[in-house]
């Protein structure tokens, strides 16, 4: 529990979401649907997707189905964005069917954890999905983000591949899976994607997106707010605020002028591995080190060495995107989201009632973040 006493961080105002100027600049209507195959691309005088979205749930531009809010968001700062969804992963042809994308594959596992989605808590398997027309199961993989990802990378290796969703935002470091019963790697590097973007990662995504487009290396993206990467060493110049073990309760936090070039080391993967209270430290350490509005670290990213390579975390987002976002997305693209499901998916009568089962959730959701 915070202490009381405990200092807030001053975290500096976040800028206009739409500050940054669009990447294609010609005046375009938002698509009827973001597009999920050549033939739509074609409609829309496409010749290729800048980045291409990679999900484990149908296609439903709903503000409920989040590659809907970021495939529109990217759309409305000037980027052609495609999506492919639910694609068959026993081979990378599906993942080459929008072609190669300009920019990056965005990869998530969809609206729930796909293991979660697959297997009860008692590991007996799940026969249905509410994501999926017909409520029918096994339409996404096992680690739907580790497989997306390397159907990706054999579909187009030079392509950079960002990870995002709640899948991608919970395992982001060494994590306890239950279904195996042990401690596995950080999905970003299970994967071997080039950046993951969590928790609320709208305004990360878009300023991944646009760094991508000016030629930057994804791989080398470490000051975004809400971003986590490979590193094989901490860059010089760096603090590094050693938390690998439990010496101390809390690690002494770094001054605010240096916040930004600060890194907590935590315990290494073999470590929480081997010890359950090292395991809980870093979980520990990690979420107090995340939430810049709560805690003195915010500006520190964590670092757990595995071998050759450090997994950097950038603290948390700005909060409060909801009172932002919606009112800059709606004079922009307006309908935005269009909350009906792709003509592909046919008449699901379960699906649209799967919708109305959202409507309370979207609502909650919306004014939390607002």
């Amino acid at each position: 529990m915070l202490n009381e006493a405990t200092p807030t961080v001053a975290v500096p105002a976040a800028r206009d979401i739409f500050s940054l100027p669009r990447h294609r600049t010609e005046a375009r209507r938002p698509a009827p649907f973001l597009p999920m195959t050549r033939a739509e691309m074609d409609r829309l005088g496409w010749d290729s997707c800048d980045i291409v979205v990679v999900t484990g749930d149908a296609y439903v531009d709903h503000p409920s189905f989040g590659m809907a809010i970021i495939g529109r968001l990217l759309e409305a700062q000037g980027f052609r964005v495609g999506i492919i969804a639910q694609p068959d992963w026993s081979s990378a042809e599906p993942f080459k069917a929008l072609g190669k994308p300009n920019l990056f594959f965005g990869v998530t596992g969809g609206n729930m954890d796909s293991m979660v989605n697959h297997y009860t808590s008692d590991r007996r398997l799940r026969h249905n999905d509410s994501y999926t027309p017909n409520d029918e199961g096994g339409k996404r993989p096992d680690r739907a983000v580790i497989v997306y990802s390397q159907r990706c990378r054999e579909a187009y290796k030079d392509v950079p591949i960002v990870l995002g969703g709640i899948e991608a935002s919970l395992r982001r470091i060494a994590q306890y899976d239950h279904w195996s019963e042990k401690v596995r790697r950080s999905v970003l590097v299970d994967s071997k994607a080039d950046i993951l973007c969590y928790g609320n990662a709208e305004r990360a995504i878009i300023d991944v997106a646009h760094r991508i487009a000016a030629g930057e290396k994804a791989r080398e993206i470490d000051d975004v707010r809400g971003t986590s990467i490979v590193r094989s060493r901490v860059p010089d110049g760096w603090t590094v605020i050693d938390s690998s073990s439990i010496d101390e309760l809390t690690p002494a936090a770094p001054r605010a002028a240096g916040a930004d070039r600060t890194v907590v080391r935590l315990p290494s993967f073999e470590q929480v591995s081997a010890d359950k209270v090292l395991y809980a430290h870093a979980s520990r350490v990690l979420h107090s080190g995340e939430q810049p509005r709560q805690r003195p670290r915010a500006g520190a990213a964590a670092r757990r060495p595995r071998g050759l390579a450090d997994h950097a975390a950038d603290p948390a987002d700005h909060g409060g995107d909801g009172r932002g976002l919606r009112p800059a997305l709606r004079p922009r693209a307006p309908p935005v989201l269009r909350r009906r499901a792709h003509p592909g998916l046919g008449d699901d009568p379960l699906l649209g009632e799967h919708h109305a089962r959202l409507l309370r959730r979207l609502f909650l959701l919306l004014h939390h973040r607002a």
